[in-house]
């Protein structure tokens, strides 16, 4: 059996009973630990391997244990999340799901609607075990480097056997053959890209148009939808790491992405109609749309409630808070003009995806003071997607440099796992994590300096930071008080 053929099927724990199981053997294996892994091979989509138990007229001494991975932004959590985690636990029989997700900002440029505390009990509430922080300079990040980032941080935690991940195609295999050429680089392709690009052709335009020219057109679609191309850079970290961890894709239904239009009961609506439903008020649609586990967070909790006729006195001060990205135009024309007054040579663009012809005219239009949104337009070419100026001005914001982002690329994306919260009947996963994650588990973030070198501790405070403005956001707007990123405890359910 060749390397690649063998994917990571689960991990076995032994249940300490009475210490029996100590050296006991398993599917070839000795258990000198309490955990060890048991690799086994695909064979016309069956997962082959087999188990016994540790004595005869015993008890069960071993268990698989198997976990699902999801990189996600729950922004906020719908129906559409709800099955996809209901699919992934079906199909792979999964007993724990693991989601890293985005913190207060998300990968389009944008903050998230609702705080991360709110979404990781959406998410805890809706059937996830455990929620990891993806760090800022990677959430806010390209596909690509969103993508490697979560990658990265499932694969170090060393318990995670599947990646589970959304997709309009619901075909794997076709997939992974885009993911393999844009992992891989073949010259034909990378030379029409090249060429593409220097007719001034954007980039996600350009790259669909290289990979029709290698490989068909049948497969040039699979670039054309959000979810799509998310699952082929998922794909495409996995082929680049090497990685054992097994992909499965659940095909997305009800809306497109990009739908904003509201959705009929039975449809599922997409997250941006949601949100657009929630700035418009229109809280009859979000109660269709919003699974009741989720409902329940937001209503339940007096300093998360979203709808009117359950706010009185006593909680109207804590009322929940949707951000959207015009809430920080202020912020974001001051902090254009303390760059400015700076006077550095290029007080623009040493952020990340703030490239030079966006910085220029960037300076050109720095009194035409305008919204978040309406700086975008200012700076919209057709080389440049509304949502790679979005993050160029988001980095700007939120202090993220290009220096910054390349040096952590070259750390492996990610230097720790910052736990946000998980459910107490997931402690068996905890456990499993802490013996073998290769990264430092930072669940008290007062004490991060005792575990975290200066690069990493850097990192983390870009995360501080970034909350921290979010945080200021909503108590201008709200009046609301949140606790800080040092006192802040993790949540569990």
């Amino acid at each position: 059996m060749r390397p690649r053929d063998i994917h990571l099927l689960g991990r076995v724990c032994c249940r300490a009973h009475e210490g029996y199981c100590h050296n006991q053997s398993f599917g070839g294996f000795t258990a000198k630990t309490d955990i060890f892994i048991i690799r086994a091979w695909e064979k016309n989509n069956v997962i082959k391997y087999s188990s016994k138990n540790t004595q005869p007229g015993k008890k069960k001494g071993f268990f698989i244990m198997k976990t699902v991975g999801i990189i996600a932004e729950y922004n906020p959590f719908h129906h559409g999340h709800l099955y996809q985690i209901r699919q992934l636990k079906s199909r792979t029989g999964a007993d724990f799901v693991v989601a890293a997700m985005s913190g207060d900002f998300v990968q389009r440029g944008k903050p998230a609607i609702y705080d991360k505390y709110t979404r990781t009990r959406m998410a805890l509430n809706s059937g996830v075990d455990l929620v990891l922080e993806l760090p800022v300079c990677f959430a806010t990040g390209s596909a690509e480097d969103f993508a490697a980032c979560g990658v990265a941080m499932l694969e170090r935690l060393g318990v995670v056997d599947v990646l589970g991940f959304g997709s309009e195609s619901g075909d794997c295999q076709k997939l992974f053959q885009v993911a393999s050429v844009l992992a891989e680089e073949p010259n034909e392709y990378v030379l029409k890209l090249q060429n593409l690009l220097k007719q001034g052709v954007s980039f996600p335009a350009a790259r669909a148009a290289a990979i029709e020219h290698y490989c068909g057109d049948s497969l040039k679609s699979l670039l054309l939808t959000p979810n799509n191309i998310l699952a082929i850079e998922y794909l495409k970290a996995l082929i680049r790491r090497d990685s054992p961890i097994k992909p499965v894709t659940v095909r997305r239904i009800g809306q497109g992405y990009h739908d904003t239009a509201a959705a009929k009961q039975e449809i599922f609506a997409s997250a941006s109609a949601i949100r657009k439903a929630i700035r418009e008020n229109n809280y009859a649609m979000v109660r269709r749309q919003l699974p009741q586990e989720v409902l329940a967070v937001l209503q339940n909790m007096p300093d998360e409630c979203p709808f009117p006729e359950y706010i009185d006195e006593k909680t109207l001060s804590g009322s929940p808070m949707p951000v959207f990205s015009d809430d920080f135009s202020e912020l974001l024309n001051s902090r254009l003009l303390n760059l400015a007054h700076q006077e550095q040579e290029n007080p623009f663009g040493v952020y990340a995806d703030m490239a030079p012809e966006l910085a220029r005219r960037l300076q050109k239009n720095l009194l035409n003071f305008d919204s978040f949104s309406g700086r975008v337009m200012q700076l919209k070419t057709r080389s440049y997607t509304y949502t790679r100026i979005s993050r160029a001005l988001l980095h700007l914001l939120l202090g993220i440099t290009a220096e910054q982002t390349l040096f952590y690329r070259k750390q492996d994306y990610v230097c720790y796992a910052r736990i946000l919260g998980f459910r107490r009947q997931s402690r068996l996963l905890l456990s499993q994590i802490s013996k073998n994650s290769s990264l430092p588990l930072i669940t008290k973030t007062a004490d991060a300096h005792k575990k975290l070198d200066a690069g990493s501790l850097a990192m983390l405070q870009m995360d501080f930071y970034a909350s921290h403005l979010y945080q200021s956001l909503v108590f201008s707007r709200s009046g609301r008080k949140m606790n800080n990123e040092y006192t802040q405890s993790v949540i569990i359910l």
